[in-house]
């Protein structure tokens, strides 16, 4: 069984909420309804669990006054079975977009606040336009991604006390001895070969074979691209496959990453595609990193809409675009050129996307400087720069140099931790799960 953060944060909502439903967001096959069921069974003395993409006719819960009353008696009918206890049943609505009553009635769930209630679903279906009432205000909610590195290190079996040691060199700023940070890069090489949706990794754990693996993935993105038919309007549908499955050219086959319509089709504009990139956005089916004319806080205030990477949600679905070869070349370290620097900053845009960060770039072509990444911590900027091998970072130096609201920045490099001169701090790659 996989190990999920989400475990541990469920645990201190229940203890912490205030007359509020849950809401659990993401996307789909993200394992949230698996973690949802694991938690009620340690945590509950009832479960009862709607998926109303599965038994649409549940929707008729909420056909009459949604009075708690009137639903838990509903709720009765339909689970003879189940004793609905206030304080021991937790009620989870599972697809809730599929039932805008259902969305509707969290308020009234909160308000009473006799049971526990979750609702979840994919963001590419929870459109909260379309409920009569959306309860702002009487829900909390939580962000559910695919496994991150460290997530992945737990189902390979590696020791709690491995991973706190590592975590250590990030304050030490100590080399990791070699013996470690060659058994990491591999592991970290495995990831990125797999990606973090539990389908996959779970795969992986039980056959160590990476056809099955690639099988999970290429079905993975099947479903993604049914969901997209299924969900966009018959103006997007086309248009946003054509997007999505675009992503793998954009950022492994070129050196520019920056999103590039005319890959989409000869003479794309922006004009045609953009509301297409903002459908995938607003589904969770990707995540955009904009470019900022100014290094200064707030980076919001600087970003540019129409200049943008678009990624992934997970590595898992990208690996999925390209050809099977393409995990043999990751796992052995033989990848080269644009595909090898491409994946690593995929790679390190994936770890900041699931540790919550809102990702930006700067690029400045007549200065010819370029940060692959800037983060925002505690208000304060962090520029990032991602290399391959062992090169200089020429634009995070003169950044240090010139900004002087900048403390410090990373570099993350296909190697051991690197001194940290002038305020650069050099780590391997999979340090990103740290930060």
């Amino acid at each position: 069984m996989l190990k999920r953060k989400i475990s541990e944060q469920l645990i201190d909502w229940v203890e912490h909420k205030d007359k509020k439903c849950l809401v659990v967001q993401g996307a789909r096959q993200t394992g949230k309804t698996f973690a949802i069921e694991r938690f009620a069974e340690e945590r509950y003395e009832e479960f009862i669990e709607i998926n109303f993409k599965q038994t649409p006719s549940a929707a008729e819960i909420f056909s009459g006054d949604l009075t708690v009353e009137n639903m838990i008696m509903a709720l009765r009918f339909r689970f003879p079975e189940k004793k609905i206890t206030p304080e021991k049943t937790l009620i989870f609505f599972d697809e809730i977009q599929e039932c805008e009553e259902a969305i509707t009635a969290l308020k009234f769930w909160a308000t009473d606040n006799q049971y526990d209630v979750i609702a979840s679903g994919s963001l590419l279906g929870i459109d909260y336009k379309r409920a009569s009432s959306y309860p702002v205000g009487y829900v909390d909610y939580m962000t559910m991604h695919g496994m991150d590195f460290e997530e992945f290190l737990w189902a390979l079996g590696i020791s709690e006390d491995m991973i706190i040691s590592l975590r250590s060199y990030l304050t030490t700023k100590k080399q990791i001895p070699n013996a470690i940070h060659t058994q990491m890069m591999g592991y970290f090489r495995l990831y990125m070969a797999i990606g973090g949706m539990p389908e996959a990794v779970q795969k992986y754990v039980d056959t160590k074979d990476f056809r099955e693996v690639d099988t999970v993935q290429r079905n993975l993105l099947q479903g993604y691209q049914y969901d997209i038919a299924h969900y966009a309007n018959a103006e997007e549908k086309v248009k946003a496959e054509k997007c999505y499955l675009t992503l793998a050219k954009q950022l492994l086959d070129k050196e520019n990453h920056k999103f590039q319509y005319k890959e989409i089709e000869h003479g794309a504009r922006a004009q045609k595609y953009y509301s297409s990139i903002e459908w995938l956005l607003r589904a969770d089916i990707v995540h955009l990193c904009k470019v900022v004319t100014d290094v200064r806080y707030d980076l919001d205030d600087y970003a540019r809409d129409d200049f943008f990477r678009a990624y992934t949600t997970d590595l898992s679905l990208l690996i999925s675009m390209k050809d099977f070869s393409l995990k043999q070349h990751i796992v052995e370290n033989t990848l080269s050129g644009n595909t090898k620097g491409g994946l690593y900053e995929c790679a390190i845009a994936d770890a900041l996307y699931k540790k919550g960060y809102i990702t930006y770039f700067y690029k400045n072509e007549t200065t010819k400087k370029e940060l692959d990444f800037i983060i925002q911590v505690d208000g304060q900027v962090v520029p990032i720069e991602v290399k391959s091998g062992h090169a200089k970072a020429n634009s995070l130096t003169s950044t240090i140099k010139k900004e002087k609201n900048i403390s410090y920045a990373y570099k993350f490099i296909d190697g051991n931790i690197g001194d940290s001169d002038d305020g650069i701090i050099t780590l391997p790659l999979y340090m990103v799960a740290f930060i």
